[in-house]
């Protein structure tokens, strides 16, 4: 299984996602999952996780280093069993880099919870705490969805 997740610029939401699963995989003792993140954005390319998403996960114990931004592209539509995005935008973003989704493997993340919507962006509401709630609550969702299957 391999799994992508996905937002604007790769530096806060889908970082703090991958890193996240990443934790619950290790913790749950699986090791046939793997876990990236990009950005629909080239805006961010390069650039180190932003501090807030560092930060939170940090009081977590859970390291984010060596992880830089990068761009999603078409070729990841083959490599990943599931391309998770974290609002509406960036669903429709990942459906124009792939050309469609005729595998259904585009999904939100929160749509793995009983609360389906987007995950909050700490970028414009500066609250990482909400965003790491969205986040822990859909990874967690989403590791039960696969280990039922």
């Amino acid at each position: 299984m391999r799994i992508l997740f996905v937002c604007h610029g790769n530096i806060c939401r889908s970082t703090m996602a991958e890193f996240v699963m990443k934790d619950l995989v290790e913790k749950a003792g699986i090791t046939d999952i793997e876990i990236g993140s990009a950005g629909t954005s080239s805006e961010e390319l390069g650039n180190p996780v932003h501090y807030g998403t560092r930060q939170k996960l940090a009081q977590h114990g859970i390291s984010c280093n060596g992880k830089f931004a990068r761009q999603m592209n078409r070729q990841d539509y083959e490599k990943y069993d599931l391309l998770i995005g974290m609002d509406n935008a960036n669903i429709r973003n990942m459906h124009r880099i792939c050309g469609g989704d005729p595998d259904e493997k585009i999904h939100r993340l929160l749509d793995y919870t009983k609360r389906p919507g987007e995950v909050a962006d700490p970028w414009y509401t500066g609250d990482f705490e909400e965003t790491w709630s969205d986040v822990l609550e859909g990874c967690q969702a989403l590791l039960n969805k696969i280990l039922e299957n």
